[in-house]
């Protein structure tokens, strides 16, 4: 049914009245199955659809849909020459698949957006789902010359180029450690980076991202969205704009590592120099005051036993006592 889901809302997608006699033979299917497709774009999918007599079905406003000859149109030539571009309507997560596709000999600079998925997950298994057209969500394979060792402090460098890209539309975002974009101090963005390869190279990186567009709907923490800020830009646009800074970014990254991003991330980062908690999967949470990044992207805290350093961990804000 998602299939023919789709077929319906890309007639849909204009705005307008369609009647569910015309979608029928255009679709080669019969009117009650366009009926139950109208019915799972709003059960399932989460989109509103207007049904009068006589006139036929049509959503509130138009629906933009990805697509990849509009995404590759707003593209600069280093990132035009740097990715392949496919589309997938709906998949369990990007990253799953990319990493599959990666396994199976897929080429450097493939990027996979997915209009919906099944399975989005975060870091540490989190679910990441979103309302559909209310968010962007894609992954890229990066091949790179350095090993594992010494790709410390890739997602900070990938945070860096998604927010010279959504400052491009105005957004006032910030960059949380280790891989959060926030938005009036609640979670806009993340990132999920998953490799594989040898300590001394070559390594083969998937980078997924997903960022808040619209009101992503029911999630389990509180999070930010473009449009209720004000900030109203297509996500065929927006995608455009981040492969661009991506191409660079990682270009960059690859011949100098995480240090030629480092001031850059400190002058972008939240609660630099404020107190903050630190927790683990395992172990006991540790408290004290942000100070900063080293050169390798670790977080550096100082705490009655002096500044220490982690590579892992998750940050919140501490309340002034």
């Amino acid at each position: 049914m998602s299939d023919l889901a789709f077929a319906v809302l890309r007639t849909l997608a204009d705005g307008k009245f369609h009647s569910g006699e015309a979608m029928a033979q255009q679709l080669g299917c019969s009117r009650t199955l366009v009926w139950q497709a109208v019915h799972h774009l709003e059960n399932e999918f989460g989109l509103t659809v207007f049904s009068v007599r006589g006139q036929g079905y049509r959503l509130p406003q138009p629906f933009a849909l990805l697509d990849v000859a509009t995404i590759r149109a707003a593209l600069d030539e280093h990132a035009a020459n740097v990715f392949t571009l496919a589309l997938a309507e709906q998949i369990d997560s990007s990253n799953t698949q990319l990493m599959t596709r990666a396994a199976q000999g897929a080429p450097h600079g493939l990027v996979l957006a997915a209009e919906r998925q099944t399975a989005g997950r975060g870091r540490l298994g989190r679910r990441w789902q979103m309302r559909l057209g209310a968010g962007l969500t894609f992954s890229l394979l990066w091949r790179f010359e350095r090993g594992l060792s010494g790709l410390a402090g890739l997602s900070l460098a990938v945070g860096v180029a998604m927010v010279r890209a959504l400052r491009e539309f105005g957004a006032p975002v910030s960059l949380k450690w280790p891989n959060d974009v926030l938005l009036g101090g609640h979670k806009l963005a993340g990132i999920l980076i998953e490799l594989s390869g040898d300590a001394l190279g070559p390594a083969t990186v998937v980078i997924g991202m997903g960022l808040n567009v619209a009101n992503p709907g029911e999630v389990d923490q509180p999070v930010a969205n473009l449009a209720d800020a004000g900030i109203n830009v297509g996500r065929n646009a927006l995608m455009a704009a981040l492969l661009n800074q991506l191409a660079q970014v990682l270009s960059q990254f690859d011949r100098e590592g995480f240090i030629a991003f480092r001031d850059e991330w400190l002058d972008l980062a939240s609660y630099l120099q404020q107190p903050v908690r630190l927790t683990f999967s395992h172990g006991e949470p540790v408290e004290g005051v942000a100070k900063g990044v080293d050169e390798t992207g670790a977080l550096l805290v100082q705490t009655p036993d002096g500044v220490r350093v982690f590579h892992v961990g998750e940050v919140s804000l501490r309340p002034q006592a």
